[in-house]
């Protein structure tokens, strides 16, 4: 065998392995990204399917028929619970954050509503007018919705309820995120510690904890700015979950997620939303609050909303979900005012 004849033969065999490992390293790497894919989907559909808790509900009271979100506009309520170990009030803790969502399925847009937690409503659970954050201290979602579905006279297809440590986990999960603290503050951490976290104002990342801090905060603003704050940190938590940069995070955010939260969407019909952050354009995503001003009545604090403004924000959310027409919760006893049953609440 001649030198040509070696040389010409080593020559094929360093082609064939380029050829081998051209083919062989990116199906390696889609086998890689489909059994993590696979993974994901087994262990989202075991943990979200067992936060699944629907309390009887059926649909709302305000949909002629139940909804199928593949093919309708719903509505979403988000609760944020203020539960905590060390006060011992999982089970009739006050809510600490209400963001009604609506979702147009052709426009892909989602519009949220925050609402103030001070807000002055009729609260059908007890049959009187408080603050609507103590819907839930009196009768949990049940009660909470029904409020929410009398305020707005929108139908609440949908709620996730979620406690500070999902907050805190999946903020950690996705490395932190990057907001603008608007000024120097001392605020408490999850656990109720007095001035554990210290933030100085400016564009800054901050870990669960601190963005907890930020989001709870209204020492040196009020409710409404509070709301606002809020609604952008969970724009920013989302963007950021979402992102190809969070891909390899997804397990940690599921378990964050999974473990501290209830809600009455099924597995399936949560994978429906995936079509929101899909297919052609971009996700449309506004955020409002109801506007209003400070009421103090026997110097209780109430945040005393605007009709003019709240009317004006129900029918956006109507024309947003395309309803036609919707039925109205029954007005009975809708100017009582809290009695002395309620004193345990006021702060």
């Amino acid at each position: 065998m001649n030198n040509d004849t070696r040389v010409v033969r080593r020559t094929k065999k360093r082609k064939l392995r380029k050829r081998v490992y051209f083919i062989l390293i990116p199906l390696l790497l889609v086998f890689i990204g489909l059994s993590y894919a696979g993974y994901l989907y087994a262990k989202a559909e075991s943990t979200l399917s067992d936060s699944y808790q629907n309390h009887g509900r059926e649909k709302s009271d305000l949909r002629e028929s139940a909804v199928d979100p593949l093919k309708d506009n719903i509505s979403i309520l988000i609760v944020g619970v203020d539960a905590s170990d060390v006060r011992n009030n999982k089970n009739n803790s006050r809510t600490d954050t209400l963001m009604l969502a609506t979702l147009n399925k052709d426009k892909k847009s989602v519009k949220m509503v925050s609402i103030p937690r001070d807000s002055y409503v009729y609260i059908p659970e007890v049959g009187y007018k408080t603050k609507i954050n103590h819907a839930h201290a009196y009768g949990g979602i049940p009660a909470t919705i029904d409020t929410v579905e009398r305020l707005m006279d929108i139908p609440v297809d949908y709620y996730v309820k979620l406690n500070f440590d999902a907050f805190i986990e999946v903020v950690n999960a996705v490395g932190g995120i990057k907001v603008d603290v608007p000024y120097e503050l001392y605020e408490q951490n999850s656990q109720d510690k007095e001035r554990a976290i210290h933030l100085m104002p400016g564009e800054q990342k901050l870990n669960g904890e601190e963005a907890l801090a930020l989001a709870r905060t209204r020492k040196l603003d009020n409710d409404i700015e509070r709301g606002k704050r809020q609604q952008e940190i969970i724009k920013t938590v989302i963007k950021k979950a979402i992102s190809i940069n969070s891909v390899l995070k997804f397990d940690d955010i599921i378990e964050a997620v999974g473990s501290n939260m209830t809600t009455n969407m099924s597995f399936d019909e949560m994978k429906s939303l995936i079509s929101y952050g899909t297919g052609e354009g971009s996700l449309g995503f506004d955020t409002y609050t109801l506007e209003g001003h400070n009421y103090q009545p026997d110097g209780t604090y109430y945040w005393q909303l605007d009709e003019v403004a709240l009317s004006e924000t129900k029918q956006m959310l109507k024309q947003h979900l395309e309803l036609e027409t919707t039925a109205t919760a029954d007005g009975s006893n809708e100017e009582t005012s809290a009695t002395d049953d309620d004193e345990s609440f006021n702060y």
